[in-house]
């Protein structure tokens, strides 16, 4: 159980000063990005591999993925079926052989110069997670105010569930110490995985960090998926993962 976990690794997670990462990227219908975001993320000087998993892309994401799998530390898993997000990571923590897991998400909306700011607190010795906030102070796309105004509130919920004051719950950017990333099942299939991670990782009584990051967002007429249904799923799943599991 991940509730039991935190007590017994606290004292046993170390300092990672030449860590090795393990990004995990879930891709769905990206063919207009996913060349341009995976150049950027190889070009982050840490010891890294990339995992992309293909979750039933239909666009033609497909055949550029084909072109990379197995070169510069790219490896490619496929979903032969769309089965969400959640989905997506499950198949990518599960294939993580580094020290730190990171997501990235694969369209063009965080930056992968961010890495560094993002794991620094793991490399010190004094955070199991990190959280990329987009509300901290970096530079940021100031647009879709109803988006932002769910996402506060969505974090509010959480974090009166949590007891964690996090600004961004449901940031894409949250990198864990590969200690933590073994211990965590995700059952979520699509976007209810933000709130189900932070309520694994509060149970378990990680040291969580906040770091500022840039957002670059996109709007629904370039691709944007998330919407008002994603928003209820995961009000349910803050109140499913806190207190039902």
């Amino acid at each position: 159980m991940e509730t039991q976990v935190r007590s017994d690794v606290q004292d046993k997670l170390t300092p990672l000063p030449s860590l090795r990462l393990s990004v995990v990227m879930p891709a769905y219908n990206e063919k207009d990005t996913i060349e341009e975001i995976i150049k950027r993320v190889k070009a982050v000087p840490f010891d890294k591999e990339l995992i992309i998993v293909d979750d039933g892309s239909t666009d033609g994401t497909r055949d550029i993925l084909a072109k990379v799998d197995g070169k510069d530390g790219i490896r490619v898993i496929l979903h032969e079926k769309n089965a969400g997000k959640g989905a997506a990571l499950a198949t990518g923590f599960s294939a993580a052989t580094g020290d730190v897991v990171l997501i990235q998400d694969a369209d063009l909306e965080y930056d992968p110069d961010d890495y560094s700011q993002l794991l620094r607190p793991i490399e010190e010795g004094k955070a199991d997670v990190v959280f990329g906030s987009r509300f901290l102070g970096g530079t940021h796309r100031c647009h879709l105010f109803w988006h932002y105004v769910g996402n506060k509130l969505l974090t509010f919920v959480s974090n009166a569930f949590t007891n964690l004051n996090l600004t961004d719950m449901e940031t894409c950017y949250k990198a864990f110490h590969i200690d933590v990333a073994r211990k965590i099942k995700i059952t979520s299939n699509r976007f209810g995985v933000e709130p189900e991670l932070t309520a694994k990782v509060a149970k378990m009584k990680c040291r969580v960090y906040e770091v500022p990051i840039s957002y670059y967002g996109r709007d629904y007429a370039h691709g944007k998926k998330i919407g008002l249904k994603d928003a209820f799923e995961a009000m349910w799943c803050i109140f499913k993962y806190n207190v039902l599991q």
